[in-house]
């Protein structure tokens, strides 16, 4: 057996590939043969050696990056009921801190996982991060409702994608911000209005929302305020300009909330619902090897990814994608 595991903080080329043993499920716990591992931005950033997972694990290397994960129930240990050996499953495992999926298997609480009925394994492990983001940053910190207008920055990205998906499924009206080559994609997965984020009027041309996602932080996301309508709100992702950018919310006198994702089970069996009726699909931008997992952080750092990469184990050619 196999994991790709950062041995030391910098480049891509730092991944490399490490022997791994199937380990033992304890009480509440289940084995999961992996078959997709999705690849997230914060696997890239702390593979750099920047935020807060890369500080907690600096003295841990090598340490297995991934936090979604989709594969078949091996092995159950004590007391799992709500799982069966065989059942293919899916789940945002070891946030923030201990990680694991880049690898061919890993232990994991069941009440993490959710069983994939209907829904690729391929989908299944491009959906919980990025999924939960969306869903937390439009429903949980936003309050987004029926009817309203949201803005979404950065919409044809991993996240953005799913939530212009999951803002349009229930019934709000979608703005998005995109390069011009995704304007196309955009609006066939439910934006109402795209804007040309190069364009140096863009802020003009959105108008105003009752609601800004902002996926990008930054000067895009302080010139953001400037859509929010009066009583409406910025839910800002980045962590590491958030404090930037609700300073600017306090002097402007709009609210501004930073958030980090957390897992639910619940809320993704609700987004699996959605795929399963095919009210929103997850676009893959690559598939890679587990060995050329150094390729597929190359791919996402240079920052115009459609949609999701995931990594493929070997156990995926024994399963249907």
């Amino acid at each position: 057996m196999t994991q790709l595991q950062i041995t030391a903080f910098g480049a891509p080329s730092v991944l490399k590939l490490k022997p791994s043993q199937d380990k033992i499920p304890a009480e509440g716990e289940v084995r999961v043969r992996i078959c997709y591992a999705g690849v997230n931005p914060i696997d890239a950033k702390t593979r750099a050696g920047l935020g807060w997972a890369a500080a907690q694990n600096k003295d841990k290397l090598p340490w297995t990056p991934g936090y979604d994960v989709a594969g078949v129930v091996e092995k159950l240990g004590p007391g799992v009921t709500s799982l069966k050996e065989g059942e293919p499953v899916c789940g945002m495992v070891g946030f923030p801190l201990a990680g694991g999926a880049y690898a061919e298997s890993m232990v994991v609480s069941e009440r993490e996982l959710v069983k994939l009925d209907g829904v690729s394994l391929k989908q299944g492990a491009a959906l919980p991060l990025a999924g939960l983001t969306a869903w937390q940053g439009l429903f949980e910190h936003g309050g987004l409702k029926r009817g309203q207008r949201v803005l979404i920055l950065a919409g044809a990205g991993g996240v953005g994608h799913l939530a212009v998906q999951f803002a349009s499924a229930y019934g709000a009206e979608v703005v998005v911000t995109a390069s011009k080559d995704n304007h196309g994609f955009l609006h066939g997965i439910g934006a109402d209005l795209m804007v040309d984020y190069h364009d140096v009027d863009w802020v003009a041309q959105v108008g105003q929302v009752d609601l800004v996602l902002d996926l990008m932080g930054g000067e895009s996301g302080k010139a953001a305020l400037a859509c929010v309508k009066p009583g409406g709100q910025l839910v800002t992702v980045p962590t590491i300009t958030a404090q930037l950018i609700k300073d600017a919310g306090v002097e402007q006198g709009i609210k501004v909330s930073g958030m980090l994702v957390h897992p639910d089970s619940k809320q993704l069996a609700q987004m699996l619902i959605l795929l399963r009726q095919g009210d929103a699909h997850i676009t893959l931008a690559g598939e890679y090897a587990l060995a050329e997992g150094a390729l597929a952080h190359q791919a996402i750092e240079a920052g115009h990814t459609r949609g999701k990469l995931v990594l493929r184990m070997p156990a995926a050619a024994h399963y249907p994608a």
